[in-house]
Formats: structure tokens, sequence, C-alpha cells
């Protein structure tokens, strides 16, 4: 529990999946990830961590664009001054566009807002955090290009054979 000294911390967790495969389960890929992000942020709780009730999930959205109706709830809740950090399990759930990722870096700096992937352990209040978040992202950004050349070649290949 947070001290009477200790600031409490609005925690939003954003989840995405950019198929709709498997989101029919009882326990889905944004359940897992919501559960890790609250877990992570319930071990943060002596720094004042909250998490906020209400859920910012994407389900069948792709990561290669902004475009997302969760995310701009996110983004308009953080412009209204209700939320202090933003929570993913990877950094590859809020976005794989190096380009949208500056943006969003950009939103958020301009709120102080802190942004945390439980899975990928980085500071984005450090210059080296912001480096290591950047390859990240490079990676994220490589992965979401290279699975579009495969699907293009696997559509050219299927016209050829008629």
């Amino acid at each position: 529990m947070a001290s009477s000294a200790t600031k409490t911390l609005r925690c939003a967790v954003y989840t995405r999946k950019s198929t709709e495969h498997g989101l029919e389960l009882e326990f889905n890929s944004l359940d897992a990830q919501r559960e890790a992000c609250e877990a992570y942020i319930k071990s943060q709780t002596s720094l004042g961590w909250k998490v906020l009730p209400q859920p910012y999930d994407d389900p069948a959205f792709s990561g290669g664009n902004l475009e997302r109706p969760a995310l701009k709830r996110l983004l308009k809740d953080i412009e209204a001054g209700k939320v202090d950090v933003v929570v993913v399990y990877k950094i590859d759930r809020l976005t794989r566009s190096l380009a949208d990722f500056a943006k969003l870096v950009e939103a958020f700096d301009a709120r102080s807002i802190s942004f945390v992937a439980v899975t990928q352990q980085f500071n984005t209040a450090t210059s080296m955090g912001r480096l290591v978040l950047n390859v990240l992202l490079s990676f994220a950004q490589f992965e979401r290009e290279i699975i579009g050349e495969r699907i293009r070649d696997k559509i050219a290949a299927q016209r050829r054979k008629g």
C-alpha cells in the first residue's frame, strides 16, 4: 500500500492482438497480457502504482498504425490528465512503427507519462533507456516488414499458379 507521502500513479494497461484467432477463448491473449501487466503494477504498489479499472483492449488490430479505438481512448484519457503510467506487455503491443512510436513518446512526454513494457526492462526517462527502446522498436518494425513481404510473395505465387 502506498504511504501518504507517495503519490498515487494511475496505471493504464493497454493490450492488443493483431488477429481474431483465439479471441473466442475464455482466457485469450488480451487477458494474458492484462494479467501480466496488472501483476507488474501490483509489484509496484509501494511506489504508489494503481491499475485503472478501465480496460484499453484492441482485439484484431494491426500494430502498424495508430488507428485503434482503445489506443485513441487511451490518448484522450492521457490528454485529460487521467493517466500517469502506460503499461504494456511488450513494446510491439503498442506499435510496430518507429514513426508512430515517436508520436506516442512525444504525447507521453508532453504530459510526463511514464511508459513500461513488463517483459522488456527499460526506463524511458534515461537516454540509455530510449536507445534500448528504439533498438527494440527497430526489430518490431523489421518483423512487420518481413511479414508483409511474405504475404506479398504468397499472393504472387498463388496468382502465378492461377
